[in-house]
């Protein structure tokens, strides 16, 4: 009678031998044959149930182990520069294995994210319980998933919160991760998605409670990837910075600089002075002197710190929260240039002449003392005649001269005719419950305007400086609108009864004449939303193609480096080319500077979409109890299935769907941007003015959904029903002869 080993017998054998764990190999193992198969396979049937082993295709293996052969997920280096990954089928209940990349001659480099197929080691240290060789890349990043978690009778249900998403995942009863009904959470893909049912997911993370206030930016920061914990290296180099002293800095601490930031600024990383250049050759002129916080001095190239914020790339800002670039021991304290503190800084000073153009400018690495925190409504008020007690005594030596130098500037920047779009921008506050209070738009005071021109004129100074020394920098680029943008562009124009210059290089000044007709018109802000529209995004390049938006030849960011990594290249760039010190812009900053460029450019992106989406979920539940209520708003975008609107009031964006517009066809027409009734003939377009009726709110996705009451004042006509059908072909060509001859009126309004 054949023998049928005990259970601990097969899971040793199985434990020795990883790679001949199929079925069959056992049974030749322990020599069995026949009907007493039956047997075995029962026997692994039970060691399954019980788990303390998992079937993987036709193998097993111990459930608390590692398949020789896994998908593994690459992570993020660690301080040494080790690379580290996860496995993406571990199913044991202890902790996850961490498991040691051990990369060969020719195999490919690997990032963050990358799934790869690995051979896996047992091979336990004090740092890792396994290390890997790549046997082939399979892979990006697994799709991320962030939703609702329902609970079922065997595992649950994931429903997304993306805006407009009505996906469900199925998630296992093994992979749930712990998680609770109704408890907000972060999964991922579970295996390749099949051609019926459901996707699967894994549960990854808990987040805790949707419906919290506070929850809804943790949404975005989760949802868009952007980390929020420092690696507990960073944390260390950061506490066990000691601040600068004067060896080697030209001393600045009796200069009268001062901050102006807005009054809940977490950070403050520069500082002003101006004082009326003394050189009779320059009457009239000014010295702006702009200080900027040295980071540079405390992240140094190779550092623990400087990897966490390469791969920050900026701090992101949310109504309740900012994930800070740099740790808070810097960001906060030695790198924030409080008042009645010596800090150590950059700085620049600034000739200009009584027309704001400037003369010469120069660099130095210094130590000052702030002499006071302002924010800008205190500063204002103080030019407004009502200065506060902090103010007052600033007025005439530091806050008037700023003005004057600042009036001097925008005589400058008229001439130079920079893009000047009117676009508020909106604030959210929040109560002492995380929920919102209001929804305010932002006032313009020449405060702010001041301390722009000012920043500005800082960072042309250190971009045309670099460019002299030949040195390497990232620099800020903006190239010129796309043609087929600009051709849209002229038709919103056209259809206003407007005009864009045609034929010629485009310049902004053409772009602000435009802006200009339309200032003060029904069509005000539609113009400013078309030009905005029809721009490029601006990012990093080591290669200079000019700033089309600011009519700048050159320019590089160098006045934020505590909450963008380009400002800190650009210090570091500064240094070298002035020999300040063995913390300039390393070998390794050089070679990688185009790298780095694209890295803070997406970083960027990521950034603004977060705190868009963060606002919309934001607006969602400020407006949740108007539901039923009429609010007033303008059309600000047309698509094939349905109607964008932003309301008055907040700003907020929400959506007319299509078949909510009534019974009759809409024909879409992708180059005018209009929707056209097939019996009614009405003509939707951007710019419109509406009224419409708030249907639906979902805060946790941000969606507004909207149903259109009037346009342009007039009830809008519901129309027969004719099905789904085309409409009349006469109607669009009536439609594209009515545009033509508004094109031929006004082209004869320009001659």
């Amino acid at each position: 009678m054949t023998r049928i080993p005990s259970k601990s017998e097969i899971l040793e054998w199985i434990a020795q031998n990883p790679t001949k764990a199929a079925k069959r190999d056992i049974a030749k193992a322990f020599d069995i044959k026949g009907a007493a198969r039956i047997d075995l396979k029962s026997l692994l049937r039970e060691l399954e149930t019980e788990g303390k082993l998992t079937k993987r295709r036709s193998s097993y293996r111990d459930a608390e182990d590692l398949p020789p052969v896994s998908v593994l997920e690459i992570l993020v280096p660690d301080a040494d520069g080790d690379l580290f990954a996860r496995p993406l089928e571990w199913q044991g209940q202890g902790a996850e294995p961490r498991i040691l990349m051990l990369p060969r001659a020719g195999d490919p480099a690997l990032g963050a994210g990358d799934r790869i197929l690995g051979r896996v080691t047992v091979d336990k240290t004090e740092d890792h319980s396994h290390t890997a060789r790549m046997i082939r890349r399979i892979g990006t990043n697994p799709l991320r998933i962030l939703g609702v978690y329902r609970e079922g009778s065997e595992g649950g249900r994931v429903l997304a919160v993306d805006k407009g998403s009505d996906r469900q995942w199925v998630v296992a009863a093994g992979a749930t991760g712990g998680a609770k009904d109704g408890e907000l959470v972060e999964a991922e893909q579970a295996g390749p998605k099949g051609r019926l049912g459901l996707p699967k997911a894994r549960i990854v993370a808990r987040l805790g409670d949707p419906t919290e206030p506070r929850a809804v930016s943790l949404i975005a920061i989760h949802q868009h990837g952007i980390p929020d914990h420092f690696s507990d290296a960073a944390v260390a180099e950061a506490d066990a910075a000691i601040p600068a002293g004067l060896d080697g800095r030209t001393d600045l601490r009796d200069l009268p600089l001062i901050t102006i930031d807005p009054f809940d600024a977490r950070d403050r990383d520069d500082a002003c002075y101006v004082q009326t250049d003394p050189d009779p050759k320059n009457e009239g002129g000014f010295i702006i002197w702009v200080a900027i916080a040295d980071v540079a001095y405390y992240v140094r190239p190779g550092s623990e710190l400087d990897r966490e914020a390469r791969k920050r790339g900026n701090s992101s800002y949310f109504p309740d929260r900012v994930v800070p670039m740099l740790p808070d021991r810097l960001s906060g304290d030695l790198c924030s240039l409080h008042e009645g503190v010596e800090r150590a800084c950059v700085a620049v000073a600034m000739r200009i002449d009584a027309h704001g153009n400037k003369i010469s400018h120069e660099f130095c690495r210094g130590l000052m003392k702030s002499v006071a925190a302002l924010n800008y409504q205190e500063v204002q008020a103080g030019m407004d005649g009502q200065p506060g007690d902090k103010v007052a005594p600033l007025m005439d030596d530091i806050i008037r001269p700023m003005y004057a130098a600042y009036d001097a500037l925008t005589k400058a920047r008229a001439a130079r005719q920079p893009l000047d779009l009117d676009l508020p921008e909106r604030q959210i506050v929040l109560d002492d419950n995380g929920k919102v209070a209001s929804v305010n738009f932002k006032a313009r005071l020449d405060a702010h305007k001041l301390i722009e021109e000012f920043m500005v004129l800082a960072n042309v100074a250190a971009a045309e400086t670099l460019v002299a020394k030949k040195s390497p920098l990232l620099f800020r680029v903006h190239e010129e609108p796309a043609p087929e943008k600009l051709e849209a562009l002229r038709e919103v124009a056209a259809a206003s009864g407007l005009t864009l210059a045609k034929g010629q290089v485009l310049k902004t000044a053409h772009l602000n004449r435009l802006l200009s007709q339309a200032e003060g018109t029904d069509n005000d802000e539609l113009i400013n939303m078309a030009t905005l529209r029809s721009m490029t995004q601006a990012y990093y390049n080591p290669d200079n193609f000019g700033h089309f938006g600011l009519a700048l030849l050159a320019y590089a960011h160098f006045t934020s480096p505590i909450r963008r990594y380009s400002d800190l290249i650009v210090h570091r760039a500064l240094i070298a080319a002035h020999g300040w010190g063995k913390d300039g812009l390393s070998p390794d900053d050089i070679a990688q500077l185009p790298e780095t460029a694209k890295q803070i450019s997406d970083t960027e992106r990521r950034s603004m979409a977060a705190e868009r989406d963060t606002t919309d979920r934001y607006l969602a539940a400020f407006l949740s109890d108007r539901i039923g209520y009429e609010i007033g708003g303008r059309i600000s975008g047309i698509a094939k299935f349905g109607v964008f609107v932003k309301l008055d009031e907040t700003g907020a964006d929400a959506m007319i769907p299509i078949r909510t517009l009534g019974a009759e066809y809409f024909h879409y027409d992708p180059e005018t941007q209009t929707l056209m009734g097939a019996d009614s003939g009405v003509v939707i377009r951007l710019g419109q003015r509406v009224t419409v009726k708030l249907i639906e709110a979902a805060p946790v996705t941000g969606g507004l959904i909207v149903e259109l009451i009037t346009l342009d004042e007039k009830t809008m006509p519901r129309g027969p029903s004719r099905g789904r059908g085309k409409p009349p072909r006469r109607k669009v060509g009536s439609a594209k002869k009515k545009a033509a001859k508004t094109a031929r009126k006004v082209k004869r309004t320009r001659h």
